[in-house]
């Protein structure tokens, strides 16, 4: 694959981990050199999604999608979000004939129900129709592929993550960020988007020693802030100054019960963090049997007994997740996809 576009309803200025991942991922392709594209809803109109005003949805009509795509002349289209954006590049992509890859990031259907009631069965089948009419859904865990092909959805790739060893490392002989001196210890972390899918709530409500922190930006921020007066909120942190909010933690509580992965904890064990969280998809992939975090149905006792956990163990777990193994990974699926787009009686 020498030439490639990306369909994402993700992008600049969120902050989260789908935006990580192609980021991330883009960066790779080019070092390799691949010639490829980010085609993202800052390349369009767009207006506020209801009840999260920080994602933007992308107005526009099959015809402009459709000269977008043509214009650059990709080998390949990958559509990395279920979004606007994202169902109307795979219609556009199934008129020209083309084949495409699709990514599954999100639970989609558990975040939804989460926000209004919508049953989950519904929101599964439009996605399952979605991904189904691809070459090839890309997905991070085994787990996540069991449960999807458990749901009717076909043609699944594995595609793993990396975490970047060299800003995410331990900071010790360091001083801790602005704001973070002279905490109580221990210090319990969550780091991420603060929103209701998070289920930032059940760490905040654990009866913990010393300090919780909460790092990170979302629609829940100012109702959290209000309901947890004694919690520290820093707000967003990006870059080398969120790598050394990590490495001030005693131990990143990751409470979510929705996320399909979890770049926040590579991320925590990168920089020598345990970590604590329920044995769910996502955490229960990285964690199950490493030694580097600790996994149970309650969170507080977790989050006690990762003080335990060893620094180092959480290091060499995190040094063997790389973003080159991964986008190399994600070109073999996409060569993947073309050569079985080409057989006779393909979609």
């Amino acid at each position: 694959m020498k030439s490639l576009l990306i369909v994402s309803d993700a992008w600049h200025p969120q902050i989260n981990g789908v935006v990580r991942s192609i980021e991330r991922t883009v960066e790779e392709l080019l070092r390799l050199g691949v010639r490829v594209e980010v085609l993202s809803p800052a390349d369009f109109y767009t207006v506020p999604c209801p009840t999260y005003s920080e994602i933007r949805l992308t107005l526009t009509t099959p015809a402009a999608l459709r000269r977008r795509i043509e214009a650059g002349d990709f080998e390949h289209l990958h559509i990395a979000t279920e979004g606007p954006l994202g169902l109307l590049a795979a219609r556009v992509a199934r008129g020209l004939g083309r084949a495409f890859t699709t990514s599954y990031h999100t639970r989609f259907p558990e975040y939804l129900s989460a926000r209004m009631p919508v049953p989950v069965s519904w929101s599964y089948a439009w996605l399952r129709r979605f991904h189904n009419s691809g070459h090839g859904c890309m997905v991070a865990t085994p787990t996540l592929e069991r449960e999807l092909r458990a749901r009717g959805f076909t043609n699944l790739m594995r595609w793993s993550r990396g975490v970047d060893h060299e800003l995410f490392r331990p900071r010790e002989g360091e001083p801790r960020p602005a704001g973070l001196t002279n905490l109580a210890g221990p210090v319990f972390m969550y780091v991420g988007r603060v929103a209701v899918e998070k289920n930032i709530a059940a760490f905040l409500d654990l009866d913990l020693p010393g300090t919780r922190v909460v790092v990170g930006d979302g629609p829940q921020l100012a109702e959290l802030r209000a309901r947890y007066p004694q919690v520290l909120f820093t707000g967003s942190k990006t870059g080398d100054e969120l790598a050394r909010h990590y490495a001030a933690a005693d131990v990143v509580v990751f409470p979510s019960l929705t996320d399909t992965f979890g770049n926040v904890v590579l991320e925590a064990l990168a920089c020598g963090v345990p970590v604590a969280a329920y044995p769910v998809m996502g955490p229960q992939d990285i964690l199950e049997g490493t030694g580097a975090g600790i996994l149970a149905s309650d969170l507080g006792q977790a989050a006690l007994a990762a003080l335990g956990v060893s620094r180092t163990r959480c290091r060499e777990v995190a040094l063997t997740y790389r973003w080159a193994q991964s986008t190399r990974q994600f070109i073999e699926n996409c060569n993947a996809a073309a050569a079985n787009a080409a057989m006779p009686g393909a979609a």
